[in-house]
């Protein structure tokens, strides 16, 4: 508690006259001149409820110790009332300007000091008090906060890992090559990035994009429900195998809104978006929902056209692999399909980050 008061004057007859008006409130220090003031200062500086400094004294006079005392960091924690003969107020205006708290001129009557001084002990030592209780709040909410954040990573780790599990699963139960998840997901965060850049108005965020990208693993988890001879058929499929292969559309995301408790529902929402709405095509001629235009997730555009392009350059059991440029070409021009005219313009941008993707 700061309960002591320094007094700062060259003449013992204002100290003693000072300590007598304060001493049964406060615990009274004394210092004939700033030097001794600064000492006693440092000392005591947790201490002090309030500096009384005389401005005309030798060695050191109160102007230089208001300049100290501001170096040093004690103006404003410390209030200092100036008890003066001087009659300018010039003087005075100097003194506040510095930062004192009162100006009090020689000579005094007791009981005002007295009044003046427990008032701003008082407002200081409520000011100190509440900013006591602001940094111990600060920082307990700052220990909330971090155990939010490390709460939150665990989270996110344990979505990310069951979007990775589940995808290891379609990726071996599909016989695809061992880097197709990889670089649909390379492909998806290259393209969202740009569109994010591009288009605001669609509201993705970096969290968002990856999000998306993590999701994008399990674009094809229904498939685990179609037969082999369907799946891994090396000839041209039947119009009645083709629609079994469509399904895997709707039985991937019933799968997926089926896993409830375990994961965070905007990642289950993400996966469930783009496992469903993956096959769309922007006017309308996709499946399993036929959706038009903006009705398709925006997440399920992107991964559409990473999924694409990646299935153009890969080799298949039915199919040799495309060039990179050719796969552009195929996709620019409608041969796959119809997609946002929005997201082509991003993909002629991001055109060799995909080729050089498409390399590693």
């Amino acid at each position: 508690m700061r309960n002591k008061i320094l007094i700062v004057d060259d003449s013992e007859l204002n100290r003693e006259t000072l300590a007598e008006i304060l001493e049964d409130d406060f615990s009274v220090m004394e210092a004939e001149n700033g030097i001794e003031a600064l000492a006693l200062l440092d000392k005591h500086q947790k201490e002090l409820g309030a500096v009384l400094l005389d401005l005309v004294m030798p060695d050191m006079d109160g102007f230089a110790v208001l300049e100290a005392m501001k170096e040093k960091g004690y103006m404003g924690k410390i209030p200092v009332l100036i008890i003066s003969g001087e009659k300018s107020l010039k003087t005075e205006k100097k003194c506040f300007k510095a930062g004192v708290s009162d100006f009090i001129r020689k000579p005094f009557d007791n009981k005002l000091v007295s009044n003046r001084v427990k008032n701003i002990y008082n407002l200081f030592e409520y000011q100190n008090t509440l900013e006591e209780k602001v940094t111990k709040q600060t920082e307990a909410l700052q220990k909330q906060y971090k155990l939010l954040q490390i709460q939150a990573d665990r989270l996110n780790k344990v979505n990310d890992n069951i979007l990775n599990i589940l995808g290891t699963i379609v990726e071996y139960r599909n016989l695809e090559n061992a880097d197709h998840i990889r670089r649909v997901k390379e492909f998806t965060r290259i393209l969202a990035l740009e569109f994010m850049k591009i288009h605001p108005e669609y509201k993705l965020t970096e969290k968002k994009i990856e999000m998306i990208v993590a999701a994008s693993a399990l674009h094809d988890i229904g498939k685990i429900a179609i037969p082999d001879s369907i799946l891994l058929k090396p000839a041209k499929l039947t119009a009645e195998e083709y629609e079994c292969i469509k399904s895997h559309t709707t039985k991937g995301s019933d799968m997926l809104n089926s896993i409830k408790g375990i994961w965070d529902e905007e990642y289950r929402n993400t996966a469930y978006d783009i496992c469903r709405h993956h096959h769309e095509r922007y006017d309308g001629s996709g499946y399993p929902d036929g959706l038009v235009g903006e009705d398709i997730p925006i997440s399920a555009q992107l991964v559409s056209v990473a999924e694409v392009y990646d299935a153009l350059i890969s080799e298949k059991v039915y199919k040799g692999a495309h060039t990179p440029e050719e796969a552009f070409h195929m996709i620019m021009t409608g041969e796959c399909g119809v997609f946002s005219p929005r997201i082509l313009e991003n993909l002629r941008t991001v055109k060799e980050q995909f080729e050089a993707c498409a390399r590693s």
